[in-house]
């Protein structure tokens, strides 16, 4: 399953950053990337997000997307390894609530994740140690 995560994501790749859209080729940011794969593997998403702003996660102290991704994705613990297919969700600063989330491509020395970025559309990007110290909790697909 996992590897079949990377493979639907990777078939995202270059569909540019539409804030609130999920539709592979023609528009996706983080959380629409996360829920067109979920698609694409499950079939119909397990709830509708509500609308959101593109400051939403300044505006409040509440662990929305954390929340979220508990109810719907199976936490991956601390200590376990680290494989492609999951699910990254991250802390932009310190302090901050949880706001972008990521698909682990691959592991290793050369890890890298898949994510949908303003201004870039859906990329794969190195998993460098700024990125890697920005990761609040992992998660697999159910």
């Amino acid at each position: 399953m996992d590897e079949r995560v990377v493979a639907v994501a990777r078939g995202w790749l270059g569909t540019p950053y539409v804030h609130q859209a999920s539709a592979r080729g023609s528009g996706a940011d983080c959380l629409g990337l996360i829920r067109g794969v979920w698609r694409e593997i499950h079939g119909a998403e397990p709830e509708a997000p509500p609308a959101y702003t593109a400051d939403w996660a300044e505006c409040g102290g509440a662990e929305v997307l954390l929340g979220a991704a508990m109810r719907h994705l199976r936490p991956v613990a601390q200590d376990a390894a680290w494989g492609p297919g999951q699910v990254l969700l991250f802390r932009m600063r310190p302090g901050a609530i949880a706001k972008h989330l990521g698909i682990l491509s691959q592991v290793g020395d050369e890890a890298r994740f898949l994510h949908a970025y303003t201004s870039h559309g859906v990329i794969e990007s190195p998993l460098t140690p700024p990125w890697r110290s920005r990761i609040v909790a992992r998660f697999r697909f159910p």
